[in-house]
């Protein structure tokens, strides 16, 4: 199986840091981002020629691509990309949509999966961060993007990535847990998982909001490596780890309202029912199922339909 978070690779695109002081971000060819949502065709990333391009209201240095500069833009216009556009079918498509397409299209969909995840990482933070924190005044983006500076007292304001842990729980008979959290839509399952509080190492992130969400102590933590998850502004951490008493099973009920442990034999039958609804293709809870699953899991029927 492919690996969606390749650790011995660098990243596809070069971030080229030291350009962006001096790159003409006006001249770079863009994709397009606006609330979470890049502008594509196809589920492929468009990249726009200057010529062709919305007038913007925030431009971001993303980095080269061999000898080309790129950029993000946020385009003034609120509705750009609403609507197909009759032609080429362009329109603003919703991240998370677009996972199971990146993934389907190997390495040409990863890289778009990593610009359009940088794009829309970046974009939250501007969109969210628009006043400096200590003095209330306005602040302007900065240095390609990558900063908003303060013209009031010159401080500057770094984006920000809030460290998530996600864990896949096996028993002594090598059951999986899958865990349903309260906000979700019905029978829609997948691994416990939190945030990372203030001095807590990753590992410890772990054992505490397994112990809070589920009352289960973990043993033979190991981690498996990490995924961008701008929802809006995360990185997921990976691990896998064990209990050895999955009858303490107990949920808090406010976060996650339902959990089971399940065994191989029984998950295609789950799926194939439409019982329980699984993380997307090309997220990193999808590859830790996959994993345990030891192989590609299997698709809902053709005839079940579910109401997600």
């Amino acid at each position: 199986m492919r690996n969606p978070w390749p650790l011995d690779l660098p990243s596809r695109i070069d971030r080229a840091a030291e350009r962006r002081d001096t790159v003409d971000l006006e001249g770079c060819d863009a994709i397009v981002v606006r609330d979470g949502r890049v502008l594509t065709a196809d589920g492929r990333l468009i990249e726009l020629a200057p010529a062709d391009q919305p007038e913007a209201r925030l431009r971001i240095y993303l980095g080269r691509d061999g000898d080309r500069d790129l950029a993000a833009l946020v385009p003034e216009d609120a509705s750009f990309g609403a609507d197909p556009d009759g032609i080429g079918g362009e329109r603003m498509s919703g991240l998370r949509d677009l996972l199971a397409g990146f993934w389907d299209r190997g390495t040409d969909g990863e890289r778009d999966h990593e610009l359009a995840s940088t794009a829309v990482a970046i974009a939250n933070w501007h969109a969210s961060h628009p006043r400096c924190s200590l003095c209330g005044e306005p602040t302007v983006p900065d240095h390609g993007g990558w900063v908003r500076r303060c013209e009031r007292d010159d401080r500057e304001h770094y984006p920000r990535t809030d460290p998530a842990i996600i864990v896949a729980i096996t028993d002594p008979e090598d059951r999986l847990l899958l865990a349903h959290a309260a906000s979700w839509s019905p029978r829609r399952f997948s691994h416990l998982a939190g945030y990372v509080e203030p001095g807590e190492t990753f590992e410890q992130a772990v054992h505490r909001e397994v112990e809070e969400e589920s009352s289960l102590a973990l043993t033979d933590l190991e981690y498996l490596g990490s995924q961008p998850w701008p929802f809006p502004a995360s990185v997921m951490v990976a691990f896998r780890a064990r209990t050895a008493r999955p009858e303490a099973l107990a949920l808090d009920m406010d976060e996650v309202s339902e959990a089971r442990f399940v065994a191989r034999e029984d998950l295609a039958d789950l799926i194939a029912t439409g019982e329980v609804i699984l993380a997307p293709k090309g997220s990193v809870a999808r590859r830790m199922l996959e994993d345990w699953y030891g192989g590609v899991l299997p698709e809902r029927r053709a005839d079940v339909t579910v109401d997600v």
